[in-house]
């Protein structure tokens, strides 16, 4: 039974969830906002000047740590696992996080939490989180099913992304990428293409989806929380 919490997010992050697209694809590339830039909450400016730092990210993420570093943690309500995001695209990784804190992503923690968060927050939190990269092999692992044929398209038929702007969904957690895809048809995340894609999805066909990618190797993995007395097993 894993752990839970009030957080699910970050494509991974299918992504896992979706969790922005040419073809079916669960990322979401940040969109144009009116709303004022978020400030980081030590007076830096918003937007990233300097390159992605990932020991800067690393100081940054204890927070994001008390979810995404724990195996097996969920979210509260509803009910599904926090993605996997060590070897995710950090492209795709900063285009979520810029999801949630703009609001195109509907998630009241993420968004509470990336609204604190700056440009180059973002950008040296994704690097660190992304890790080693999953590596493609090109080429399908077993039958694609007929439900999935249309995602490899972006995130590869061996479930790495093609580009970095895309999510790779190999290993990642089923329910999350079932969630991911709901959220896309109930608006729950904005992006028009992937909501085209997926409107027509029956549950079925969703499961299907989900089921393949998450089977797949080499596998997206948690980022790994320094050790305390709560992560002992």
């Amino acid at each position: 039974m894993g752990r839970r919490c009030g957080y699910a997010g970050l494509a991974v992050i299918a992504v896992l969830l979706a969790s922005g697209l040419a073809g079916l694809s669960f990322a979401q590339a940040p969109a144009p906002s009116n709303a004022p830039p978020a400030q980081a909450a030590s007076g830096t400016a918003a937007a990233a000047t300097q390159p992605a730092d990932p020991h800067r990210g690393k100081e940054l993420s204890y927070t994001c740590l008390g979810c995404h570093g724990i195996d097996g943690y969920r979210n509260a309500y509803p009910d599904y696992s926090v993605p996997k995001l060590e070897g995710q695209n950090p492209e795709y990784i900063v285009a979520a996080l810029h999801g949630y804190r703009d609001g195109d992503r509907s998630h009241l923690t993420m968004h509470s939490q990336a609204s604190e968060l700056s440009d180059q927050d973002i950008a040296d939190i994704a690097l660190f989180f992304a890790g080693k990269l999953l590596s493609s092999g090109g080429k399908a692992k077993g039958t694609v099913p007929k439900a999935a044929t249309l995602c490899t398209s972006c995130h590869g038929p061996d479930g790495v992304a093609i580009a970095p702007m895309y999510p790779s969904l190999a290993g990642q957690h089923q329910d999350y990428l079932v969630r991911a895809l709901e959220e896309y048809q109930n608006g729950g995340r904005k992006n028009p293409i992937m909501k085209g894609f997926a409107g027509p999805l029956k549950p079925a066909e969703i499961a299907e989806i989900a089921a393949y990618f998450s089977a797949l190797t080499p596998a997206l993995k948690t980022e790994p929380r320094p050790y305390t007395r709560f992560s002992a097993e």
